[in-house]
């Protein structure tokens, strides 16, 4: 399930053949010359932004809403509500807090926002329990396991650990919350392994979270080095805008 950032990587990425799309907030919110991750970008925002994916890719759209925007579980429902009402196929809810001295909720509040969103979503959405320990530097195994657990027990449909060290650990979550689904960012941290080996360790879904907007970025980068330097040919070649617009739906 790669992650698109606006409507013409959607049409593309659809183009492919991929069957259904996740946003990305950090695509999103860099787009917009804001920080990801610091609610500088908000519910509605990121809610139409979803939105415009479907409507370009036709495709159902997994929407990268967070942490919800808001620590209590009441700000979990109202994003939970908001997506369904705006037609997305899901989305997920973080255990992050926007705060860099603090950046993971305590277990108990990280749960009951989970449970918050089951109860509100009542089997109309899918809904991603997440816990972002590896990403914010709290490599701690046992605990994203035990967050894990809590979020499937509390309802979540598909449960997430971005930043997962190992083939080790990536086994270790998915034996945990079994049979509930996981989805794994790109691999494990030490190395990327083929789908396939992925697949045959019981991972369900694979997404990748901001990499195709940093390719993208880094392409941009290489190009303008090269226009720097007066070489012009850098931008010919490349995918004509109209063979892009005929791709929207």
């Amino acid at each position: 399930m790669p992650n698109a950032w606006d409507g013409a990587s959607a049409a593309l990425l659809a183009h492919a053949g991929f069957e259904a799309l996740g946003s990305t907030s950090l695509g999103l919110a860099l787009s917009l010359g804001r920080r990801d991750g610091h609610h500088e970008v908000s519910r509605a925002e990121a809610i139409a932004h979803a939105q415009l994916l479907g409507r370009t890719s036709g495709l159902p759209i997994n929407g990268d809403l967070e942490d919800g925007f808001g620590a209590e579980p009441d700000a979990c429902v109202a994003t939970v509500e908001a997506a369904i009402d705006a037609g997305l196929a899901g989305l997920g809810i973080e255990d992050t807090t926007a705060d860099p001295a603090r950046p993971i909720h305590d277990f108990d509040a990280a749960v009951a926002r989970v449970r918050a969103a089951a109860r509100a979503s009542r089997g109309r959405i899918v809904l991603t329990g997440r816990t972002d320990n590896f990403i914010n530097d709290r490599p701690d195994l046992a605990d994203t396991i035990r967050r894990l657990e809590a979020f499937a027990e509390a309802g979540a449909d598909v449960l997430y650990a971005p930043g997962l060290p190992s083939m080790e650990a990536i086994v270790a979550v998915v034996r945990a919350v079994a049979p509930k689904p996981v989805n794994v960012l790109i691999g494990p941290g030490d190395g990327p392994v083929p789908l396939a080996r992925l697949s045959a360790a019981g991972v369900r879904r694979v997404s990748v979270g901001g990499a195709l907007y940093r390719v993208t970025m880094s392409s941009l980068a290489t190009a303008a080095g090269a226009l720097r330097e007066g070489d012009l040919s850098v931008v010919t070649g490349a995918i004509p805008g109209s063979e892009i617009a005929d791709l929207f739906l």
